[in-house]
């Protein structure tokens, strides 16, 4: 069993793994040793095989495991109170304004095309994520429902998994190409027609 860490040694585990990020960010996981990882957090290997005893593997694991929460983390914290249509918006722009800042050292492209690929255990870590963000979404969409938009009619699972779907589907493209229209095009979509199916008949649907 593993000793429980000091607050020291949490916060020089937590440096490893944001400086192991970074580099794979940049590198890929193909190219990047941990000497890499060691010369760029600064600490020696008996260091590094302190805090990962199972070597480059269980660091990955533990970078997975970061790099998922920062995807929500740069979310908030819009994501955690989308109860109107404000916050929606809010939300968007904060989403659109992440990914183009961080281009192709955005965590979730770390963990879709580097970390989520290679490493085993992390595809568990990126189903968690989707599953909680997409909740997330379905929350919001629960909240506008219950301000007066119908029910019955709404299935807001599938109404969040398709917006979780069309946001992925514009993030990597942008990866692809450097360019955020299709995820601005994917999210102005998907909130339209929340807008729509949301807005009680009679009502003007809001801008």
């Amino acid at each position: 069993m593993r000793r429980e860490l000091t607050a020291k040694g949490r916060a020089t585990r937590h440096r490893i793994v944001e400086g192991a990020a970074e580099v794979l960010r940049e590198q890929g996981v193909g190219s990047v040793t941990l000497d890499d990882v060691m010369a760029r957090t600064g600490t020696s290997k008996s260091q590094l095989f302190h805090y990962f005893p199972g070597g480059k593997d269980e660091l990955l694991l533990a970078v997975a495991h970061y790099e998922a929460d920062q995807v929500l983390e740069d979310q908030q914290p819009y994501l955690g109170c989308l109860d109107s249509w404000e916050n929606w918006e809010r939300w968007r722009d904060a989403v659109v304004a992440r990914y183009e800042i961080l281009g192709d050292t955005c965590p979730l492209g770390s963990l879709f095309l580097q970390v989520g690929r290679s490493t085993p255990g992390a595809r568990a870590i990126v189903a968690e994520l989707m599953r909680r963000w997409q909740e997330s979404l379905a929350a919001g969409m629960r909240a506008l429902r219950a301000a007066g938009g119908p029910s019955a009619e709404f299935d807001v699972e599938a109404r969040a998994a398709a917006l979780l779907a069309a946001i992925q589907g514009g993030v990597s493209i942008l990866l692809a190409t450097g360019s955020s229209a299709h995820l601005r095009a994917a999210l102005d979509q998907g909130l339209a027609d929340l807008r729509r199916d949301l807005t009680p008949a009679g009502a003007v649907a809001p801008r």
